[in-house]
């Protein structure tokens, strides 16, 4: 039997339970040459069973406990979490106090925003880098930054939470459903929904790449969430959301 679709196969079983993987790290797991691995992703790519990154892969069927690393995610869909940032923005009035959840998506607008006179709770390091550049004034959580992810989690960001109120809260997500918004860990999950009960009103901010799929640990149903601001591309899904979200964008 020929090794190339085995080896293909490690590949995607590989993608799927890590959520993505750097080129580098796939030739060490898989005993062979980059050159070799870029190949075989070519080929899976071609197919439609993997989505190729600058320097890595990512799957686009992902196990319910996946999460691809930080750098990975930064270079997927980069013009629809631009143009989902830009009308998340418009949305912020001035001297708003804001809470930004953890990702690229709210990093995209952690970086719209910096020029404004609000208040912002960050829940990620990169988004309070982002913002701390600029005019916001910036609140950090405590808690515990995942390593290469950058996100704060744990008791001490709970209940720092649980202690503040927000006009906003921008909420991302591994994984939306008909039912739920969902996330790859269960630490995640507990912190976004602390953050949701703390806000007025809650936004989903996500790509079109996260509706029709189930992760881990659910953060809220549907009708907990004020709005969603997308893509173009979930307009297929979008049908699904109206019936339980007062404001559905596509962008």
């Amino acid at each position: 039997m020929s090794l190339v679709p085995e080896r293909q196969r490690r590949i995607l079983r590989l993608l799927e339970a890590e959520g993505g993987l750097r080129t580098q790290e796939l030739a060490r797991r898989l005993g062979v040459s980059e050159a070799t691995v870029r190949r075989d992703l070519a080929a899976l790519a071609e197919r439609g069973l993997v989505e190729r990154t600058h320097g890595g892969a990512l799957p686009l069927r992902m196990g319910t406990a996946a999460e691809p690393p930080f750098d990975l995610k930064a270079r997927r869909k980069v013009p629809e979490k631009e143009r989902i940032a830009a009308r998340a923005a418009e949305l912020v009035p001035e001297r708003a106090t804001v809470i930004l959840d953890s990702g690229t998506t709210a990093l995209a607008l952690a970086r719209r925003l910096a020029g404004r006179r609000i208040t912002v709770i960050a829940l990620d390091l990169k988004v309070a880098e982002a913002l701390a550049r600029g005019e916001p004034e910036v609140w950090l959580i405590g808690g515990r930054a995942r390593n290469g992810l950058f996100s704060l989690v744990g008791p001490w960001a709970e209940a720092q939470l649980s202690e503040v109120h927000a006009d906003l809260f921008f909420l991302g997500a591994d994984a939306v459903d008909e039912e739920a918004v969902t996330n790859a860990t269960v630490e995640e999950a507990a912190v976004k929904r602390r953050a949701v009960a703390a806000a007025a009103a809650t936004y989903l901010i996500a790509d079109h790449s996260k509706f029709g799929r189930r992760a881990l640990a659910k953060v809220v149903e549907l009708e907990a969430l004020t709005g969603i601001i997308t893509d173009q591309k979930a307009a297929a899904f979008a049908p699904v959301l109206r019936e339980k979200v007062p404001r559905v964008e596509l962008v």
